[in-house]
């Protein structure tokens, strides 16, 4: 019988119930650095604008809602009857660069181990650390995209085009990506876990993310919701990526609408939806070659 004090690594098909081998996912940091430069570096390698790219597809999808669901639908850009006069714009930019940490963050997450397969197949190392690298690489282009966004911001509000005001509640922003990311993290492993087998499933996601889209306060304001139906905004509501674009845009603009308690059902789910998809990663993470 092996003497487990004479390795230091065991490779073992037996696992427990909640066995994410944190500790050695930790050990490896220098790996996760690694995929996370490999990642963001990858994103716009061999393009003519190259990093520009983080700072293009926002402003480019920013002005066509600006356009389409601002000046011609003539959609509200307010989450709070009565509100403070945002300007369409920076409404737009603060609803795409949320959705958009989320959205990548999902869609990455969902395919880093069948994107990884073949190093997965030669190489052993924490499972885990795939879909956190991925995540890490898409909040550094958060971060720069959220830069972008206060340098409009402060020439809006220097020059009065807009009735803004700077609080001190824009520094719950970092807590609003870590869960946009926990959410989005735990969303991609649980779809990982199941279309690592039933792969059909996969063809869904770019639909499911589509329609989660349309059921967030992207493309218009929470009034739009509130003024039609109080007991839809209940239900609506409970879409845990509604109360964190609103928190956002109440955090950055200083007005808007914000509802402490379904704020933190909004955190319930998300902790709800990243401990079922840790669990999932978990169980099959043994079959994980095998099948992707």
């Amino acid at each position: 019988m092996l003497d487990s004090k004479e390795y230091s690594l065991i490779l073992s098909p037996r696992h427990r119930l909640f066995d994410l081998h944190l500790q050695e996912a930790f050990r490896h940091r220098d790996l996760i650095f690694l995929f996370v430069k490999r990642d963001f570096v990858a994103a716009y390698k061999q393009t003519v604008f190259g990093p520009l790219w983080f700072f293009i597809n926002p402003i480019l999808t920013t002005l066509i809602f600006t356009v389409i669901f601002g000046d011609l639908a003539g959609l509200p850009t307010l989450d709070a009857a009565g509100g403070a006069a945002i300007p369409g714009f920076l409404f737009y930019m603060a609803g795409n660069i949320c959705w958009g940490l989320f959205s990548s963050t999902l869609t990455s997450s969902s395919n880093a181990f069948r994107s990884n397969a073949g190093l997965m197949s030669k190489v052993y190392y924490p499972r885990i650390i795939s879909p956190v690298a991925s995540a890490l690489s898409h909040l550094i282009t958060f971060g720069l995209q959220l830069a972008m966004f206060f340098v409009l911001y402060a020439f809006v509000f220097f020059t009065g085009r807009g009735e803004l005001v700077f609080t001190w509640r824009v520094l719950m922003i970092p807590l609003i990506a870590l869960q946009i990311m926990f959410l989005s993290v735990g969303c991609g492993i649980l779809i990982s876990s199941v279309t690592t087998k039933y792969r059909d499933l996969n063809m869904l996601v770019g639909l499911f993310v589509r329609f989660w889209q349309y059921a967030t306060p992207i493309m218009y304001g929470l009034s739009l919701v509130s003024e039609k139906n109080s007991r839809l905004l209940k239900v609506y509501m409970l879409n845990p990526m509604t109360p964190i674009v609103t928190f956002f845009r109440y955090s950055a603009f200083g007005s808007g609408y914000f509802s402490l308690a379904y704020y933190l059902i909004s955190w319930a789910i998300t902790l709800a939806v990243l401990l079922l998809g840790l669990i999932m990663f978990s169980r099959i993470e043994r079959s994980f070659v095998d099948t992707i």
